[in-house]
């Protein structure tokens, strides 16, 4: 096993960014790259100087940064055919842009040389050393980026490891093997890169993946496990096409299951935080199933796996997810069996002791619940307030007597009026309140009933409303199912509706958000009421 550390070169400033969807503002930018310096990245690239006024401010923003360990690298591409390198645009730019590493890019492939830039071979292995000797001249680290080396080693190998020899004799600190077609698989990258590390040694040389074939993580590890010393990739794999080698899968396989040191390895246990961070800066919802960080990553279902994971946690779990940040959840389906259950209560915060004759009734309901399109991997809140009532631990706060929803429109304008009747402390309440939805008339009645008696209800919020159809063979009389978010500020909970009518679904998710909240609730003791037994005067509610 080598003992040679891996550098890490983060490229989502720029070869992130060009994937679909993917845009940062200069102030994000420079959050991300103090964010990454702190979690200990050997290099950041943050652009290509001069292409366009977001990178220009970045680069001119960057100087002011006091990274601790960090370099900064700027991104450009070898001097043009038949220009002298001090007289180049692009180099002036990547000097200019004050950074301490360029990373220039340079033809490796003959077909490249000759019919895109349309100059001779002997001309482009000038480019690139010229263009690497005037930058190391001038006080800069240069990081060498073989562009298509795979491609042009495969139709000319020869020529390929020319241009890196033409790169080093420039006085590049790294030569940077690119896969930039992402064709390329395992065996070929092996072989390829223990070539170049025993032609230059294994600190000259470095790997640079895409995922267009799907395996730009093993193709990575590939070419470290063949003496490569540095990483190109992105936080989670972002980048054009299909993304580039993601770092946050590349990262604990190098350092917990191949033994490989980093800078960063002491701050693994940050990583779900940081992929999280980037998504958040990104707008893109987190990959629940992405490996290590996911949310279902460390997620059982089956009542087996639950019950072999909870006693040796390694017999269904590849590492401990606290390595990571990440952390086992039990997941709660018609899969479960007692000790799933149990746990799954537990990390609820109700004592549920799996021998508990209780328990045989409580499987058959749940089982009977899923198979009617009931769902509770993501409905906690509902499946608290399940296992609550089959304990005997479950308060009452109000009783619905019933409900009844109208939509119509108005002078070109829709509204929908909700009316609720329930029984608060043993009290009728009689609500109406309107809104532009039915959900929101019911979500604004139902408050509206509750408030003299249990205010914090105001506290809620209905963050989310998902509808899914469970049979769609039966048309518009297909059964319904409604999970609904809701939140507080505090802390967030979802619930669960199931009917054959989507507002009958959408008012129980509704009413057992309430009810998980007055249960969740320091001040749930219902306030002295006077009996309201008449029409309460009605609310409008946005949504």
């Amino acid at each position: 096993m080598s003992t040679t550390p891996v550098r890490i070169y983060d490229t989502t400033l720029r070869d992130g960014t060009q994937g679909e969807g993917i845009s940062f503002s200069v102030a994000d930018k420079l959050l991300i790259a103090e964010r990454l310096d702190r979690f200990g990245v050997d290099y950041i690239e943050g652009g290509f100087p001069g292409s366009n006024p977001r990178d220009i401010a970045f680069f001119s923003e960057a100087r002011k940064l006091k990274l601790r360990h960090a370099r900064l690298a700027a991104f450009g591409s070898t001097r043009r055919a038949g220009v002298r390198p001090q007289d180049d645009i692009q180099l002036r730019l990547l000097l200019e842009s004050g950074m301490p590493v360029m990373t220039i890019v340079g033809k490796t492939w003959l077909m490249h040389v000759t019919e895109v830039l349309g100059t001779t071979a002997e001309e482009n292995l000038a480019m690139i050393e010229d263009s690497v000797r005037h930058l190391v001249s001038e006080g800069r680290e240069v990081i060498y980026d073989a562009e298509h080396f795979f491609d042009g080693h495969a139709d000319n190998p020869d020529y390929a490891m020319r241009t890196l020899e033409a790169a080093a004799r420039g006085g590049a600190s790294n030569l940077t093997l690119c896969d930039t077609n992402g064709g390329t698989l395992v065996p070929e990258i092996d072989r390829v890169t223990r070539a170049a590390v025993a032609r230059f040694g294994a600190a000259k040389v470095g790997i640079h993946c895409h995922n267009d074939s799907g395996v730009a993580v093993a193709l990575s590890l590939a070419a470290v496990n063949a003496g490569a010393s540095l990483v190109q990739g992105t936080m989670n794999g972002y980048g054009e096409r299909v993304g580039n080698a993601n770092l946050v899968s590349i990262l604990p396989n190098l350092i917990l299951k191949m033994g490989r040191t980093a800078n960063c390895a002491a701050n693994l246990s940050e990583l779900r935080d940081l992929s999280l961070f980037f998504d958040e800066l990104a707008n893109l919802r987190p990959d629940p199933k992405a490996p290590f960080v996911g949310q279902s990553a460390f997620a059982h279902k089956g009542g087996l796996h639950a019950n072999a994971a909870q006693k040796v946690a390694r017999s269904y779990e590849h590492i401990s997810p606290a390595l990571v940040g990440n952390r086992t959840r039990v997941l709660v389906s018609d899969m479960a069996g007692r000790t799933s259950l149990a746990v799954k209560a537990r990390e609820l915060g109700l004592e549920l002791d799996e021998k508990r004759p209780e328990m045989k009734d409580l499987i058959a309901d749940l089982k009977d619940r899923e198979f009617r399109g009931y769902e509770y991997e993501a409905a906690n809140a509902s499946f608290k307030l399940l296992v609550a009532a089959r304990l005997g631990q479950k308060r009452t706060f109000f009783e619905v007597e019933g409900y009844r929803v109208i939509i119509e429109r108005h002078n070109g304008e829709l509204w929908a009026e909700a009316t609720v009747k329930v029984r608060v402390n043993g009290q009728p309440v009689h609500t109406v309140a309107e809104s532009t939805g039915p959900v929101g008339a019911l979500d604004a009645a139902l408050r509206l009933a509750l408030e003299h008696a249990y205010p914090q209800v105001h506290e809620m919020t209905l963050r989310d409303y998902k509808v899914r159809i469970l049979d769609s063979s039966q048309g518009s009389a297909a059964r319904t199912r409604v999970l609904i978010e809701s939140g507080d500020g505090g802390s967030i909970w979802v619930t669960v509706g199931v009917s054959d009518n989507i507002i009958d679904a959408s008012w129980e998710a509704l009413r057992e958000a309430v009810e998980y909240k007055l249960m969740n609730s320091t001040a749930a003791e219902p306030a002295a009421a006077a009996p309201r037994s008449a029409l309460t005067a009605g609310a409008r509610a946005a949504g």
